[in-house]
């Protein structure tokens, strides 16, 4: 069970994401805070605010945890910060990052320049998992070329390679740059040689993000003694902690944050699998992935899994194995992106050949169906791998049994790095590739998704929400955050395609046909990408699908680009612009498809912000919004329109469903505003049953006095002639639609009457109403 919250804690009723950084730094921040109070949120939740790397975007690769990044406006900013939140009664959430530093920067890091310049002497050699005992420290900056240290030079006391700077060790600075070079306790290697040879460990396969040993108490508390401080003061109420499945304990890391900060409002980045549940951690929840999972889910029609399953195979010539294309896409990520970390990971295992244990943990990994496991449920994922392992590789029965034994061993240090292994196998495997290569139905394709889940029912989101309630009643929920592969509302209208599966069929036949390009499941991708967004702006979709299949690295790669593919790939963009014929054909069916999107959008959205948990608002999500992967999602937000907007609203306008968004902000606000002022009619889940001919298309469900309604499956409801007879069994006398400002008798109401203006809901009594629309 979650942790009882703490006496004084004050949980949020709602945050709002802003992406703090260089281009919209703190003061920038502040600004916005009586926006923020207006539309209804009690926390602003933050990127990390520590110093990172110089010009960083994001702010996740802390190079200095005893200082808010300069670059941000220091701490003078933040005490800005502090004073304008404060006005507005508006509380801080802060995102941390225990299980990696920024390291691309040697210079900006005084820790790593130490460990550089010291090595194991180094006071801070500690600090970082790094495995000493197979030589120097290999940083991966040289030109794959033989003559690369060629450009090495010695200046000011440094080492030079091009603009990266290196420290020089005491007494070993004369001779040649190479000679110099030569004598230092790191060794600057080949790139390439990066994910084979490292030898400290990696946020995934990101070699300039260095693993920190926050297991060590001194580690610990030199790394969060600012963000605690700050949590002392009580001038943070909440804290977000990134990617804890790479730290080596999580449980003991989380038990022992949660003694440093005990009244904060707490919740981890845990990316949940399809049924799988959140250990019994001291936190109050996720971050949210796993409602996002659901809630998307909600509105996908699954009676179209066999018609995409057979377009798909259509398509690509075969049918595909999402268990199958899974594991291998795994299996690559341990054997290459990761070969070091697999190869640290081996020669713990010495009774083992060193091949055969590579193999053997590499197919135990591509098997774990989960992130990684945690006790006691971590030996049940164990027995599976193991199982599924051996059934693939037999001839590997041996050292499998030798491994797994090692594995079950929580004392063993094979077995507490194993699982640091296998979380970043299956990020990089499956979010990070197998995302991008199974096209089936890109909607699914999603952080805390499974694309082979085809759909949820509302009977089993009923069950999901009410689970919540009971055990994680403060756990985040989401649609939208900076790691989604697409915005909210681009998934939200490529659902609609699971209602149109012929036709969509026959379409992208046609328009892969018209403009072809050699790799068929990347062009479904593409076009589905394209309906999704459209319109969208020519460079942002040719940089999004260069990530993209540069991810996928079938055709292309990031290590090994296909200039003839790459140029066919974006030849295929640009005729979506300037193939007349094209490009009125793509506008067309994007333009059909997006009335049923938007409902969905509207939906999904009151959804997420009535049902149980915190609900999160990622910045500019207020609005339409038609954000592919990041960096598109951290794009500049025009606060300026929203305030214009949110202030027509509150003098009475009540906006059709169009293209400027105003309604989905009506929804945002209205429901926001109600959270605050009136929490307690969020305090419990009960499933509102629609009866007549079409009531499998509502979504209702009671809060304790908040009834949310939503629309799902909005063509099949046209299809079906509308609502017709069908009606909502109210449980209260009298309330009131916050969206339409109409009064509703309890008892049977008529779905057409209360959704005859907006494809959503919300009602509370009139009372609470009044309140909250102001």
């Amino acid at each position: 069970m979650a942790v009882p919250p703490h006496p004084n804690q004050k949980t949020p009723t709602a945050t709002y994401r802003v992406q703090v950084r260089p281009g919209f730094d703190l003061d920038a921040t502040a600004g916005i805070a009586d926006y923020l109070a207006d539309l209804g949120v009690s926390h602003l939740y933050s990127a990390p605010l520590l110093t990172a790397t110089p010009g960083s975007a994001h702010g996740y690769d802390v190079v200095d945890h005893r200082a808010v990044n300069p670059e941000l406006g220091g701490e003078a900013g933040r005490q800005r910060l502090l004073r304008a939140l404060r006005d507005k009664r508006l509380g801080l959430v802060v995102d941390i990052v225990p299980n990696h530093a920024g390291v691309a920067v040697p210079p900006a890091n005084p820790a790593w320049w130490d460990v550089l310049r010291r090595g194991r002497s180094s006071a801070y050699a500690d600090w970082f998992d790094i495995d000493w005992d197979r030589g120097r420290l290999l940083l991966p900056v040289l030109a794959d070329t033989p003559d690369a240290l060629d450009d090495l030079k010695v200046v000011d006391g440094e080492l030079r390679y091009h603009e990266h700077r290196f420290p020089i060790a005491d007494g070993t600075g004369d001779g040649s740059a190479r000679e110099v070079h030569d004598r230092q306790h790191y060794e600057l290697v080949s790139w390439r040689r990066g994910d084979a040879e490292l030898t400290y460990r990696r946020f995934f396969a990101v070699s300039d993000l260095a693993g920190l040993r926050v297991e060590d108490p001194a580690v610990f508390a030199a790394t969060h003694e600012l963000i605690l401080r700050w949590a002392a003061a009580g001038e943070v109420d909440g804290i977000r902690v990134d990617h804890p499945d790479g730290l080596r304990d999580p449980g003991g890391y989380l038990t022992r944050l949660r003694e440093a900060a005990p009244q904060a409002w707490l919740v981890v980045e845990k990316i949940l699998e399809y049924g799988e549940e959140l250990p019994d951690w001291p936190v109050d929840g996720t971050t949210g992935y796993d409602a996002l999972a659901a809630v998307t889910g909600l509105f996908v029609d699954p009676d179209a899994e066999g018609d995409f399953t057979v377009l798909d195979t259509r398509l690509v010539g075969r049918p595909t194995s999402w268990e199958n294309l899974t594991h291998d896409t795994k299996l690559a990520a341990a054997t290459r992106l990761l070969a070091a970390e697999l190869t640290r990971l081996a020669a713990l295992a010495p009774e083992v050949p060193t091949e055969r244990a590579r193999a053997a943990l590499a197919e135990l990994a591509a098997a774990f169906a989960v992130y990684r496991g945690y006790p006691p449920h971590g030996a049940r994922h164990l027995a599976a791998a193991r199982s599924e392992a051996g059934r693939r590789r037999p001839d590997l029965t041996t050292a499998l049994d030798a491994v797994t034994r090692r594995l079950r061993d929580p004392d063993d240090e094979l077995a507490q790095r194993f699982p640091q292994f296998t979380g970043a196998v299956m990020a990089k495997g499956v979010e990070d590739t197998a995302f991008y290569r199974w096209s089936r139905f890109v909607a699914l394709n999603e952080v805390g998704g499974s694309p082979a889940h085809f759909g949820v029912p509302p009977a089993e989101f009923h069950r999901f929400a009410t689970a919540r309630q009971v055990r994680w009643p403060a756990s985040m929920t989401t649609v939208s955050t900076h790691d989604t592969k697409r915005g909210e509302d681009v998934r939200a209208r490529l659902a609609v395609l699971s209602e149109l599966p012929q036709r969509w069929g026959e379409q992208v036949t046609a328009w892969m046909a018209y403009a072809p390009l050699p790799d068929p499941a990347f062009a479904h991708l593409l076009w589905q990408t394209a309906v999704g967004a459209w319109p969208i702006e020519r460079e942002r979709l040719h940089a999004y699908v260069e990530k993209a299949a540069r991810e996928a690295s079938t055709s292309t790669s990031w290590a090994d680009p296909d200039p003839a593919f790459e140029q066919a790939m974006h030849a295929v963009v640009d005729a979506m612009y300037d193939d007349p014929s094209l490009n009125d054909e793509l506008t067309e069916f994007a333009a059909a498809i997006t009335p049923a999107g938007r409902s969905n959008s509207l939906g999904q959205k009151l959804v997420q912000l009535t049902m149980p948990g915190v609900p999160d608002t990622y910045q500019g999500t207020e609005l339409w919004d038609n954000s592919l992967v990041d960096p598109d999602n951290r794009r500049p937000v025009d606060f300026s329109v929203r305030r214009e907007m949110l202030a027509r609203l509150d003098g009475g306008w009540r906006p059709p469903v169009d293209d400027s968004g105003a309604a989905k902000l009506l929804v945002v606000s209205r429901t926001l505003r109600l959270r605050r002022t009136h929490p307690e009619l969020f305090s419990g889940y009960r499933p509102v049953p629609a009866h007549g001919p079409e009531g499998r298309y509502a979504m209702a469900f009671d809060r304790g006095g908040a009834i949310t309604v939503a629309t799902r499956l909005p063509l099949g409801l046209a299809r079906a002639g509308g609502w017709c007879d069908t009606v909502l069994s109210l449980p209260v006398n009298e309330v009131k639609d916050l969206f339409t400002g109409r009064v509703y008798s309890g008892g049977e109401t008529s779905l057409a009457d209360l959704l005859a203006d907006y494809p959503v809901a919300l009602l509370a009594p009139p009372t609470a109403s009044v309140e909250a629309a102001r």
